[in-house]
């Protein structure tokens, strides 16, 4: 295998790697606060919402945003690629697999607090989740400048 083709790969399977850990990451830290706000609701006998999961469940889409750019890092491997391009898309990989987790990991900070919030009060559902989705925001912008990027690399 040509080195060029297997930085390319490496690179890939780092971006999908680093936002699979940041999107578990998150996802820990939001059920640990759901967790929290369900004992909270048990402990004064009301009903536990169900609708806390949203909340849980949300930095687990930095893990497909990752996915999304494998692939299309894999696929401009399996092509002509630029000289150097291997190495580019290994130094992509690892930067936007790191952004992108990161986003993960703050979203499910951010997602544990509001399940908190949110069990207590039983109210606030949309400002959540809107501060929720600028956070998203930020993994969103890292794939489509990334996507720009990696196609550049195909000769």
């Amino acid at each position: 295998m040509d080195i060029n083709i297997a930085l390319g790969i490496a690179g890939a399977v780092a971006c999908l790697a680093l936002s699979g850990l940041g999107s578990a990451i998150g996802t820990g830290f939001a059920a640990a606060g759901a967790i929290g706000a369900w004992k909270k609701c048990y402990a004064q006998n009301r009903p536990a919402p169900f609708l806390l999961l949203a909340y849980v469940g949300a930095p687990i889409t930095q893990t497909l945003y990752g996915m999304i750019l494998m692939f299309t890092m894999i696929g401009v491997t399996g092509g002509a690629m630029k000289p150097g391009a291997g190495l580019a898309m290994l130094i992509l990989g690892i930067f936007a697999g790191a952004g992108i987790g990161m986003s993960a990991i703050f979203q499910g900070r951010a997602g544990g607090c509001s399940a908190d919030a949110h069990g207590e009060t039983g109210q606030g559902l949309t400002n959540n989740l809107a501060a929720l989705g600028v956070i998203e925001t930020t993994a969103i912008f890292i794939m489509v400048f990334t996507l720009i990027a990696v196609g550049n690399l195909a000769a």
